[in-house]
């Protein structure tokens, strides 16, 4: 008879320890609760804040038999694992101000006339996860400002950069800085307990506009009760731990970006968090290249500015090439195969081009069990298109939600398959 393994067993290997997946040797108590459990799904959504050159980034050809443009030549060996989209937007004109729709479709201004305002995909997926792991959502930054991640409340969920990623994921807090964060929860806690009391009396005395209004401020404080209900288990629970050393970052675009994505696939691996959002960006003298990000963006068709852009943005895939091969490397210690195949992984921005056009959004998805391979043109017919929250919505029916809406969608992405 084998001898039982104890479920805080841990398995060292790719920089980090982990905890080991439920195996048979730890009882028929644990066999029997695997059984019948629902995949368990990620999401990681990787953007830049000023398009792309689209001449390098589009197939010429629709099917799985085209010809990969320069910008995606680093993912080639991989075509089989990801699909580009073409004619893909979300049907609102704005520039630099539809950068925050990524991941909803919803200009901000505009998200009280939906019924979950303007909540993007990832935090959408993170209410989804609750406690279940550390961090709902972890949203990062590289050299640029994350302008895509907000709560159903409107509110914008600030970004963390290299270094303050590493030490979210590895580091533990001291037993003073735990005990800090444990008193300010109860404050809190007492706090809202307040607001709540006051309101059910206050409310009473509203008409009933001003009643739907304070109905919308009443959940954004019941989201927050939930949120610091959720934190409090975690408080003293100790962090995986790893042999990667702290990143510095400064170390240049190419270099700062790999270690984010290093942590990503690190972050994945502990299970500490299942979405994830990055936004990349650039600093001048990188790449061998003099001039901003923004100014390249403004290419003109000039040669100089084109050639910058395609250096950025190949950069851009390269590294979400690493990502697909760390992951596809990686066994999955909870649903078995490779963590590659239960996570997606989404491309792309909410501006398609720097010229602020914002029609065909350049959109590439990989993993996450879907059937990919393709080139997907849509219609480009007007009043035909299809709206890019459609894949939004196909990718949070893949993480588990029963939702039939979400943003601007009008339904599900036809074409789009999980594979049997």
């Amino acid at each position: 008879m084998s001898k039982a393994i104890n479920r805080r067993h841990f398995l060292r290997g790719a920089g980090v320890a982990i905890a080991l997946p439920m195996l048979e040797a730890m009882g028929p108590s644990l066999k029997a609760a695997a059984i019948d459990r629902k995949p368990v799904k990620r999401v990681v959504c990787i953007s830049n804040n000023y398009g792309i050159y689209k001449k390098a980034f589009f197939p010429k050809e629709a099917g799985a038999n085209y010809e990969m443009p320069d910008t995606l030549k680093p993912l080639e060996k991989h075509r089989k694992d990801f699909t580009v989209f073409s004619h893909l937007d979300h049907g609102i004109p704005g520039g630099h101000a539809c950068i925050p729709t990524l991941l909803n479709g919803v200009r901000p201004y505009l998200a009280t006339n939906f019924p979950e305002g303007n909540i993007s995909l990832d935090q959408k997926a993170a209410e989804h996860v609750g406690a279940a792991t550390r961090y709902p959502s972890m949203v990062l930054k590289v050299n640029e400002s994350n302008l895509v991640s907000f709560t159903r409340t409107g509110v914008q969920v600030p970004a963390v950069d290299l270094r303050q990623t590493y030490r979210a994921l590895f580091l533990d807090e001291g037993p003073q800085a735990k005990a800090r964060m444990t008193q300010t929860l109860q404050r809190h806690t007492s706090i809202l307990d307040v607001v709540l009391g006051e309101a059910k009396s206050l409310n009473r005395h509203l008409g009933r506009q001003d009643q739907r209004k304070f109905g919308e401020y009443l959940d954004s404080v019941r989201s927050l009760e939930k949120k610091i209900v959720q934190q409090r288990p975690w408080i003293d629970r100790p962090k995986p731990k790893t042999e990667m050393p702290e990143p510095k970052p400064g170390q240049g675009t190419v270099a700062d970006l790999k270690a984010m994505i290093e942590l990503i696939a690190l972050a994945i691996q502990t299970d500490s968090t299942r979405a994830i959002t990055l936004t990349s960006g650039f600093r001048s003298g990188d790449l061998g290249l003099s001039g901003g990000y923004h100014g390249f963006s403004h290419h003109g068709e000039r040669e100089k500015e084109v050639a910058a852009l395609k250096l950025i943005e190949r950069n851009q895939i390269a590294q979400t090439t690493h990502l697909v091969e760390l992951l596809k490397n990686q066994e999955d210690p909870i649903n078995g195969g490779t963590l590659f195949d239960h996570t997606m992984i989404l491309f792309g921005c909410g501006m398609a081009t720097g010229q602020h056009s914002t029609r065909d959004l350049p959109l590439l998805l990989a993993g996450g069990g879907f059937k990919h391979g393709e080139h997907k043109v849509y219609s480009d017919e007007k009043g035909k298109r299809v709206p890019a929250a459609n894949l939004l919505l196909s990718m949070l029916q893949n993480f588990g939600l029963e939702i039939d809406r979400f943003g601007t969608s009008t339904g599900t992405l036809t074409g789009l398959e999980t594979k049997a």
